[in-house]
Parts: structure tokens; sequence; C-alpha cells
């Protein structure tokens, strides 16, 4: 997904993109980004890396968080989630949760670890794993998220 919608990945003026891929190939080289932030979370493995030539272990779940402009390498094959956001953008935050959660920021992600309900001022939405929900809340207007399992949730404002 990329944000906005008219935005263009090779001309990188996008606000924000969320991928999801399978790394396959080991070692594996990460793309620069000049002038993103990046959040990195695998979903079903550790991570081993190395971030501008010192080797790292996240383990699963654990979220790594790097700018997108570090030399970074891969030795882990797995899925990933990867969430880059702009550098312009003022306040963004990736975490696990797993609790009700009360939000008010102009962008909502949610990516579903596992089988889950989510509920949105009580409405409820049924995600598979690896799914994406993402509310455009330009109103910042105050919702209340139940969950029934794990997921990574992310806020952006501009």
């Amino acid at each position: 997904m990329i944000y906005p919608r008219t935005a263009s990945y090779p001309d990188r003026n996008f606000v924000f993109r969320i991928s999801s891929a399978t790394i396959e190939e080991i070692p594996s080289e990460f793309t620069k980004f000049k002038g993103y932030f990046r959040y990195l979370v695998m979903p079903d493995n550790s991570l081993h890396i190395e971030v501008n030539k010192e080797k790292k272990i996240y383990k699963k779940y654990e979220i790594m968080e790097f700018n997108s402009d570090d030399e970074v390498t891969s030795y882990t094959k797995g899925i990933d989630f990867n969430w880059m956001v702009s550098e312009k953008i003022r306040h963004h935050k990736l975490k696990i949760t797993k609790s009700n959660e009360n939000y008010n920021a102009e962008i909502i992600i949610i990516f579903s670890l596992d089988t889950t309900v989510i509920k949105i001022n009580e409405k409820p939405y049924d995600l598979k794993p690896y799914d994406l929900l993402v509310i455009e809340n330009l109103k910042k207007e105050n919702i209340m998220l139940h969950f029934s399992n794990e997921c990574l949730t992310g806020i952006l404002d501009f």
C-alpha cells in the first residue's frame, strides 16, 4: 500500500508505504530510501541483520526501527512487515497491541499477526493473518479499538 494513492513508488514521493514480503535469498541487501524512516517486523521468525556493519538480532514480533538510508543486510529468510514513513511526518509510531486502545491519530494502521477480530467503535472486522487495515481519521476523532489477538498498530499524524 502506498499513501496517498496518487503517490509514485519510483518517484519516492509517498507519505508512507506498507509492504509485506517473503525474504527468500540470504544475504539480502535492503533498498535505500533517502528521506524515510523505517519499521521492520518479522511475524514468523527472528531477524539476523547487519545495520551499518553492526550485527543485531531481533526476536519474532520485535520492532526494528532505522533510517531507510542505512546500509542494511538481512541474513534471515521469512516474512517481513515493512512500514516506510517520510521524515517530513512529525509523529509516527509502531507497536504491538493486544488490548483495548483509544486512538485519535490521522492515520491508524493495523496489521494482523493472527486470526483476529477488531472492533472499531463496536463494529467488528474479521482479519486473517497478515491482513492490513488502514483507518483514515483526518478529523482526529477518538476511535476505540478492541483486539481479540495481538496486532501491529501504527499511528501517523501529519
